[in-house]
């Protein structure tokens, strides 16, 4: 929740004026506050985040939501328990969200900044992986990604020196990686962080460096090449829900080539090509083509848009009918037999809904067992925003109709 909050934050700041000018800006803006402020409720004091409802058990069930009767335990991180993951990634969220909402509800953004310094206070002072406490969704990249994301979106937020200072003295800390992800968020700290090396800041060249390396990572031909491409020229990080890779990635693609070209810079070097700024768009765009259709399938793996899509996605409210058209409680072992091991589509259409997508032969079963490939995230929806978002400037504008656009955006 908490990297998919920063990630519609920080589309909301960098893409202001295009989602604006779709008509968008509203529903995202609502959509960035109800996830904050999940998380200040969750933080109910300086030492202690609620990290998970419920204990993962809910997985043996297949209820819609309002059928609910799994146990709904709390788990939390404190002092004697810690989580710099989680709490360092909550404090990323609400920093990039009061950025957000500082001109347009200021006490509200006052609130958020405060509880982000004191979340990245707690994650700091107690170090501590939350890989050795998690009830279920764990860390598998240790806390130093999260730690330098936080301390970059707090220095974005506050021009504080104590955050610049903090990503400079640790930024051995940083490595190159070919994949930003809700675990590992090297990524999108070296990009934000070479934008400022690029303003000046130039202690901080090793992000730029390894900002460079991730591109050269995804772009073919490269000789650096770390992310291979499936036949059709979809990346392929690995088969678990790879579409949340592709989707971020372009995020950070399309943003870091902007950066260079507001700095001067016309291209990426990499050992055996080096690429334009134009080239590396270009190539960020035909991954957002593959995901609305153009692929060796013809499928759009964006729900509802286009006429080809999945029709059986792995999501319990979207399979079972609504309790306006079969209001009699679906319960645990009837969902299963009744609407998950089916053929049947979908009772709802989850429109605009992204699904992991194909496997790396360009193959979709569109199988709802298969959640590897047909389950749908916050976090993927979250980042195709910024991935959509620039190409909403008029020189490359999707032409698709008005309600299209709609649906796209106020799903992310």
């Amino acid at each position: 929740m908490s990297f998919s909050v920063a990630l519609l934050s920080w589309a909301a700041t960098e893409y202001k004026a295009q989602i604006s000018a779709a008509g968008q800006l509203d529903y995202l803006h609502s959509a960035i506050r109800w996830g904050a402020d999940f998380i200040l409720k969750a933080h109910t004091s300086p030492t202690t985040l609620y990290t998970q409802v419920g204990d993962g058990s809910d997985h043996s069930c297949w209820e819609r939501p309002e059928d609910m009767d799994t146990p709904r335990n709390l788990f939390k991180i404190t002092e004697s328990s810690p989580g710099t993951e989680v709490a360092a990634d909550a404090a990323a969220a609400l920093a990039s969200a009061y950025m957000v909402f500082e001109s347009v509800d200021p006490d509200y953004a006052t609130k958020l900044l405060e509880e982000a310094k004191a979340l990245f206070e707690f994650a700091d002072k107690y170090r501590g992986s939350y890989q050795a406490s998690c009830p279920f969704y764990c860390s598998f990249s240790s806390y130093e990604d999260e730690l330098l994301w936080g301390a970059t979106w707090l220095f974005k937020a506050t021009k504080d020196v104590q955050f610049l200072t903090y990503v400079s003295n640790n930024q051995k800390w940083s490595d190159v990686v070919p994949e930003f992800s809700w675990d590992n968020k090297f990524v999108g700290a070296q990009a934000l962080l070479a934008k400022e090396y690029l303003a000046g800041k130039k202690d901080l060249a090793i992000y730029k460096t390894h900002a460079d390396a991730f591109v050269c990572s995804l772009m073919p031909g490269s000789g650096a090449v770390r992310i291979q491409t499936t036949p059709g020229g979809l990346l392929f990080t690995r088969d678990t829900v790879n579409l949340q890779y592709v989707t971020s990635a372009v995020m950070v693609l399309f943003y870091y080539s902007n950066t260079l070209d507001s700095a001067g810079i016309g291209e990426v070097q990499c050992s055996s090509a080096n690429f334009t700024n134009a080239q590396i768009r270009a190539f960020a765009k035909s991954q957002v083509d593959y995901i609305l259709g153009n692929n060796p399938l013809g499928y759009s793996y964006m729900v509802g848009f286009g006429t080809k899509y999945p029709k059986r996605i792995h999501h319990r409210g979207a399979s079972i009918p609504s309790i306006k058209d079969h209001p009699a409680k679906v319960a645990c072992g009837e969902g299963f037999a009744d609407y998950f091991n089916t053929d049947n589509p979908n009772a709802n259409i989850h429109v605009g809904a992204i699904v992991g997508g194909p496997n790396s032969g360009d193959a979709f079963g569109d199988v709802r067992s298969e959640s590897i490939h047909s389950e749908p995230t916050t976090y993927m929806n979250a980042a195709f925003l910024g991935a959509l978002a620039p190409l909403l400037d008029e020189k490359c504008r999707l032409q698709l109709p008005l309600d299209d656009r709609a649906s796209m955006a106020s799903t992310s």
